[in-house]
């Protein structure tokens, strides 16, 4: 039985965060950033997790967290950019909530991530910035590794150019017609 969760999932960039926090607001539930919960439990940044215990550390982390989360009611939770990569977290979400998945274009994901010093995916092996070419690659890469995955969210909204407030009045309208959420 799902419990009453939205998840947000998406490219990095593409808004889930802060589309996530003015939704719950709107919709009077709670909200939580998956990303931001790992930082407070660790007590360091997401990147410093990944240089510090490695991207399967964190995975595993990240696993145990949206576990206990997805346990709650009334949550609109904003999902770091690979979690659903996680065959498990993809069941979780899918049993647990309604998924709404916020598109961007490989276009927009690199102006958006361009001048950002905090993503992981900005780096090399050897800790230095990665040129806007291979960055472009990256972003191209991971897309097409989880499209398939982001095309199974009950929701599908595109924020390549769409304002913040228009993006949420959007979603709380489909909510309301399609899930009955007001």
């Amino acid at each position: 039985m799902k419990n009453d969760l939205i998840f947000l999932i998406g490219f990095m960039t593409a808004g889930k965060s802060t589309i996530g926090k003015i939704l719950a607001n709107t919709i009077g539930w709670n909200f939580i950033d998956l990303d931001q919960e790992i930082e407070r439990i660790e007590n360091k940044s997401v990147i410093k997790v990944f240089k510090e215990n490695g991207e399967q550390y964190f995975r595993q982390l990240e696993h145990q967290t949206l576990k206990r989360i997805s346990n709650e009611n009334n949550f609109v939770i904003s999902l770091g950019g690979g979690t659903i990569e996680n065959p498990e977290n993809m069941k979780i979400i899918s049993l647990q909530g309604i998924i709404i998945y916020l598109e961007i274009s490989v276009q927009e994901a690199f102006k958006r991530l361009k001048y950002k010093r905090n993503r992981p995916i900005l780096f090399n092996d050897s800790n230095e910035e990665v040129s806007d070419q291979e960055l472009i690659e990256r972003i191209t890469n991971i897309y097409n590794r989880r499209i398939a995955l982001y095309n199974q969210a009950d929701i599908k909204i595109n924020t390549d150019k769409m304002k913040v407030g228009k993006t949420v009045d959007t979603i709380v309208r489909i909510l309301k017609k399609d899930f009955g959420i007001e």
